[in-house]
């Protein structure tokens, strides 16, 4: 992977956390305990949800190299599965190009 590619990556699926941040803000004021979020695959034409509390999206968002994707998304290049659940998986980039890049875009870290 080069550092085009990488940084692609990166921002493809940190595009769709700040999908799923406004997701879960909307969820919170509504009163929701479960919403259905975007997946935060790498592939710009994604367009898969998933299920889930907002206490399980929370637990993903405690590290910022952390996404939420559908099972069988994760791109080996990037990011290893954290865990997998059914349908959907938890990866966390890994390589070094994609991983700061994640951790930089990552609007809780501030």
């Amino acid at each position: 992977m080069n550092s085009s590619e990488g940084e692609k990556i990166a921002r493809n699926e940190s595009l769709f956390r700040e999908v799923n941040e406004r997701i879960a803000e909307s969820a919170e004021r509504l009163a929701a305990q479960e919403t259905s979020f975007v997946c935060e695959c790498s592939d710009p034409t994604c367009a898969e949800r998933i299920d889930a509390t907002l206490e399980e999206y929370e637990r993903v968002r405690e590290d910022g190299a952390r996404f939420l994707v559908v099972n069988g998304h994760e791109d080996e290049r990037a990011e290893g599965v954290v865990r997998a659940d059914g349908d959907r998986a938890v990866v966390e980039k890994q390589h070094p190009l994609v991983e700061p890049i994640v951790r930089e875009l990552d609007p809780r870290a501030a």
